[in-house]
């Protein structure tokens, strides 16, 4: 299965929202600009204290007040973000944008900040019992490593991204184990248990299809368990011990014929003895018996002569 036809079968929205960068200053400007209008607010209130009641006194101490109340709304606009991680930024239910940079941050007070993860995970799925294409019964499992590519898809497209992309994830790993024998005699065709690079390309790219609208990048998946369901497990190990015991047999025979070939045409070369064709059948059959054998063979002494 290709690329484009897995992510013509995988048809997901468009999204609606993309992620754009924030708005933000660098916070610790901000933080020593807020510290110096609230140390002024103070001294502004002391100093109008001390000179007593009068018209200048609750100006001054009006003035203080609102110095020390906008440094606290400037301040409360600080914020941190941690390496691996982003702040996703609203304002009055609107996207307005995502921090990356880390460190000490600051953006609109009146905004809320939701912290994102952007590392890489890992997911790895239960095991799973399907039916692969001959609708034998067989368990799977498989494990990818993702990471949050666009965090405003992430929040806003999905309601649970960490859900949705382990429901997505065991989609299409039943999908590829459905589409997939677990086993093939056709040399040139695919099965879970021959060709594992093949089917975990197709699988991280049907996962990628499928959790893009996420906002959400797969790295890598990987089959982590494969077999057959122990209801037929013991018949298909006898299926596979009779394909292993054919395969050798049919290479020891290949390998008996080109000894008895090569046995026959020494002799010849070398004219050690001459055999007609019946004393040649029975030099094959013999060393074919001898070579092709199970077990090992009992030589005879032969004290007469070579016809009898």
């Amino acid at each position: 299965m290709s690329a484009t036809a897995v992510e013509t079968a995988v048809r997901m929205p468009a999204p609606a929202v993309r992620e754009r960068t924030a708005t933000a200053l660098p916070g610790l400007v901000v933080f020593l600009i807020g510290v110096l209008v609230a140390l002024g607010g103070v001294a502004v209130v002391v100093l109008s204290v001390l000179t007593g009641p009068n018209t200048v006194s609750v100006v001054g101490l009006v003035t203080g007040a609102l110095m020390i109340v906008a440094a606290g709304v400037v301040l409360s606009g600080l914020f941190t973000v941690a390496p691996g991680e982003a702040r996703v930024l609203q304002f009055l239910g609107r996207y307005t944008g995502t921090v990356r940079a880390d460190g000490l941050q600051w953006a609109n007070p009146l905004s809320s900040k939701v912290k994102v993860s952007t590392r890489i995970r890992n997911h790895e799925t239960a095991t799973l019992k399907v039916n692969d294409a001959d609708g034998n019964p067989i368990e799977i499992a498989a494990v990818v490593v993702w990471q949050v590519d666009d965090t405003a898809r992430a929040m806003f497209e999905v309601d649970d991204f960490v859900r949705f992309v382990g429901t997505q994830t065991e989609t299409a790993v039943r999908h590829i184990a459905t589409s997939y024998p677990y086993d093939t005699h056709d040399d040139y065709a695919l099965s879970l248990r021959e060709n594992a690079d093949e089917i975990t390309e197709t699988l991280s790219i049907e996962i990628g299809a499928r959790v893009q609208a996420a906002g959400v990048k797969v790295i890598e998946s990987r089959l982590t368990h494969l077999a057959y369901a122990p209801e037929i497990a013991h018949a298909m190990l006898q299926r596979q011990q009779a394909g292993a015991v054919v395969a050798a047999r049919t290479r020891i025979v290949e390998g008996a014929v080109g000894m008895v070939e090569l046995a026959l045409a020494r002799l010849a070369e070398q004219d050690v003895v001459h055999l007609d064709e019946e004393r040649k059948a029975a030099m094959v059959s013999n060393l074919l018996v001898v070579l092709c054998g199970d077990r090992s063979a009992q030589p005879v002494v032969n004290t007469g002569s070579l016809y009898h």
